[in-house]
């Protein structure tokens, strides 16, 4: 029997990997509520810093499926969600317009912020496109030699908070930078898995990511380390003052465990896979425990 066609909407859905989006969503969503909790939201501001962050995911993603593709990376012998270029589902040309276009409205889109937040952000936003298309392209590629974890913990944790408190607030302080560890280091924790499932074919196409350099033991190491800092990170907002509530992300630490072991005794692509979208859920999930934490 074959397959039945997908529409081109299904097609474009599935290649801004959606389970990824979670890691653009929470740094705004944390960085806008300890705004809140200062008196100094900011709609206009924070759904800019939400649409420019959303924008950097999605074009990060298209240039990992066309750039994989080129290096080699995608091929029938990996195992995971589908690839639009890898799958021949879009042609390679055609993925790389796209990207050039997504990363050219994240710019415009963080233009916009330069009304709060002063022409600086124009570097960081500079910044954040070369990264996303460094990190699987260019003459160093940051995925390809071990560097993922750490732009994905510096720009979608530190920097992503950092940004989104500081053009609404008009400042950068100690508790705005420490709430972007948490959320930085989850978001990491979504490519240690997949890293982790994709070891063998990486390996091949010389893909040397933290998994591959270190091994998977390592890797479990670093997953749970993450998951602990991560929970301890509302005990220090909680020992500076603010109140009980900011606890709230203690919660789920039972899920935290659970996703642990899950890596450790992974055996097969399937459970990989659907870890992969429940460690993207933990993420969303802190960051609105901790919003809420700050709001209330």
């Amino acid at each position: 029997m074959s397959k039945v066609p997908q529409s081109p909407v299904v097609i474009w859905w599935q290649a801004t990997r959606p389970r990824t989006l979670s890691a653009a969503m929470a740094p705004v969503l944390v960085g806008t509520a300890l705004a809140a909790h200062d008196g100094r939201f900011d709609l206009g501001a924070a759904t800019l810093c939400l649409i420019f962050a959303l924008l950097i995911q999605v074009g990060t993603n298209f240039a990992n499926d066309y750039y994989d593709f080129i290096k080699g990376a995608d091929t029938a012998a990996r195992v995971g969600p589908t690839r639009a270029v890898a799958a021949g589902l879009v042609r390679p040309e055609v993925m790389r317009r796209a990207m050039v276009g997504v990363f050219a409205a994240a710019f415009f889109a963080g233009l916009g912020l330069v009304a709060w937040g002063g022409p600086w952000l124009i570097v960081i936003g500079v910044a954040s496109i070369a990264c996303g298309v460094a990190y699987t392209g260019g003459p160093f590629p940051l995925g390809y030699n071990g560097l993922g974890d750490v732009f994905v913990f510096i720009f979608f944790g530190l920097v992503a908070v950092g940004a989104t408190y500081f053009v609404q607030a008009g400042r950068l302080t100690t508790e705005a930078v420490v709430a972007g560890v948490p959320i930085g280091l989850l978001a990491a924790n979504i490519l240690v898995v997949n890293n982790y499932r994709d070891v063998e074919t990486d390996t091949v196409a010389g893909k040397r990511t933290l998994v591959v350099r270190l091994g998977r033991g390592a890797s479990r190491a670093q997953f749970n380390a993450s998951l602990f800092v991560a929970l301890a990170i509302p005990i220090w907002f909680w020992a500076r003052g603010l109140s009980v509530w900011c606890l709230l992300p203690l919660l789920l630490a039972p899920v935290a465990w659970g996703q642990a072991r899950r890596l450790r005794d992974s055996r097969t692509p399937a459970e990989l896979i659907a870890l992969l979208g429940d460690t993207g859920k933990l993420l969303a999930a802190y960051a609105g425990l901790f919003a809420l934490g700050c709001w209330l």
